[in-house]
Formats: C-alpha cells, sequence, structure tokens
C-alpha cells in the first residue's frame, strides 16, 4: 500500500505585510515590466527559481493577486501594487490591502465566517483542519492568517466611518424659517417643489424641527427617510426642497448643478422671447 503524502490547500505561507515587502523587491528591481520567473526569484534573493523556499514564496505572492501571470514563464507585479505604493489615500489602501487579503479562497471563506472579530488561534486551527490542512502544519497558517487580517485592519472598516465626498452627509445651510411659515408648515399640505419651482405634486403636511442658528430646519414628512427644507422667497413666499436622508456631499452638488442649468434654460427663454418682440 502506498504512503500518499497529504496535502494542505493552496494559501499564502506568508503574511501579507511580508509579502508587501517582497514584491517591493521585484517592484524595485523591474518595476512593472514582464520578468522571467528566475529574474524574479533572484530579486527576491534566491538563486534559481527550482528552489523551494523560492516557489513558495512566488506562491504566496501570487496567491495574494501581487504578482501576476502575463504570458508563459513570465510574472509581473500587479498593477494595484503600484497604485497601493503612491496613494495618499489611506481609505485606499487599505481597501487595496481587504482586496489583497481577500484573494486567497481560504482566508476569504474564514472572513465570511467570522463576525466582528477573529475567534481564538485553536478556533481559526480546527476552522483550517476542517478545511483539508495538515495538522501538523496548520500552526503556522493560523499565525500568516492572524497578521494579514490585523495588518489589513479588516475589522475596522464596519466601525470606520467615510471619509470620501460620495459617502460624507452634507451639511444644509438655510435659512430658518419664520414663525409665521413655520405654522403654515404645520398646518398647509406645502406643494412638493423642484428645483425650478415648479409644483409637481402634493405633499402632506409635516412638523418641523428647527435647530438653534438655523443651520438646517428638519421640515419632517410622514416620510423617515425624507425632509422638507423650506426656503424662503420674496414677498413673505416659502418653497420647499424635499431630501432624501442621507443627503450626501456629491447630491449636494448634482443638485446646484442641475438649479443651474435650469436657470440658464430660463435665462435662453427670456432672451428669445426678448429678440422675438
Amino acid at each position: 500500500m502506498s504512503d500518499v503524502r497529504k496535502k494542505s490547500p493552496r494559501a499564502p505561507t506568508m503574511a501579507l505585510p511580508d509579502a508587501l515587502d517582497r514584491v517591493e523587491k521585484i517592484y524595485a528591481q523591474e518595476g512593472r515590466h514582464a520578468t522571467p520567473i528566475e529574474i524574479v526569484a533572484q530579486a527576491l534573493g534566491y538563486k534559481s527559481a527550482t528552489n523551494g523556499s523560492a516557489a513558495q514564496a512566488i506562491a504566496s505572492l501570487r496567491y495574494y493577486g501581487l504578482l501576476e501571470r502575463p504570458k508563459e514563464g513570465h510574472l509581473v507585479v500587479s498593477k494595484d501594487y503600484e497604485s497601493y505604493k503612491y496613494s495618499p489615500d489611506e481609505a485606499q489602501k487599505q481597501s487595496l490591502l481587504i482586496g489583497w487579503l481577500r484573494t486567497p479562497p481560504i482566508f476569504s471563506t474564514l472572513l465570511d465566517k467570522y463576525d466582528g472579530r477573529l475567534p481564538s488561534d485553536a478556533n481559526i486551527r480546527y476552522d483550517l483542519i476542517s478545511m483539508g490542512f495538515i495538522p501538523g502544519g496548520a500552526d503556522a497558517y493560523v499565525s500568516v492568517f492572524r497578521r494579514s487580517v490585523e495588518f489589513a485592519r479588516f475589522f475596522e472598516q464596519a466601525t470606520a466611518q467615510p471619509e470620501d465626498d460620495e459617502q460624507q452627509p452634507a451639511l444644509l445651510s438655510v435659512a430658518e424659517p419664520t414663525p409665521v411659515q413655520a405654522e403654515m408648515l404645520l398646518r398647509m399640505p406645502a406643494p412638493q417643489m423642484h428645483a425650478t419651482g415648479h409644483v409637481v405634486q402634493p405633499a402632506p403636511a409635516a412638523h418641523s424641527a428647527v435647530q438653534a442658528g438655523g443651520t438646517i430646519a428638519h421640515a419632517q414628512t410622514h416620510s423617515p427617510d425624507v425632509i422638507r427644507v423650506p426656503v424662503r422667497l420674496s414677498k413673505g413666499r416659502c418653497a420647499y426642497l424635499e431630501l432624501p436622508i442621507p443627503f450626501y456631499e456629491a447630491d449636494k452638488k448634482r443638485l446646484k448643478a442641475y438649479i443651474d442649468m435650469q436657470l440658464a434654460d430660463d435665462a435662453d427663454e427670456a432672451d428669445d422671447d426678448a429678440d422675438d418682440e
């Protein structure tokens, strides 16, 4: 009866921060040029790509997606690594780290299983063995996985506040309504207004809650996801903007651009009418 040696599933044998150090050596020497595997091994400090440690290191870099194979017998540093190296945006860099962390299927499976934080080493080891890892070598993979997760700050992303403009709620700056306007807002079914001021449809009565200083006027409607913001006009009139919650900075820019466009159209029509007279 032959003795068949069992192999563990494919997974990196080095932690993500170590892998980044290794790929930097290749990038420093070759940039993003397609490079023969033998030269890649030498850039990593090995004499030959046939060396077992060299093959293992190169395999780990490929499991993370840090090295790609553009053609047979050649490797190239991924474009994402170049973005990571030079990006000044920490949020983007962490996003890339998490992408590499999830690239090995084994790591991705474990991350999907663990909610909020990593369990004990013994628990992770048990899961790895259940997934086909050799018991004698599972401990090394536990350390690699834990260090990689901690380096990428994977479990911090759920509690981190968004930093880009697309996801940052905008602070609305509107005039505080007068008592008369507030009373109108309380009692009258104010119309829903487009930015152009045209009436679209009637809206149910609402109640207002204005912060001190007039920073934002919450004119809440029947929907908890919408606020109606009163805007004072001349001659005691009042228009209303219905805005979704949350209202992002990008939404604010788009609304302003729409209003500017409509005003430009109105001006063009006025000029055309003047020319016809």
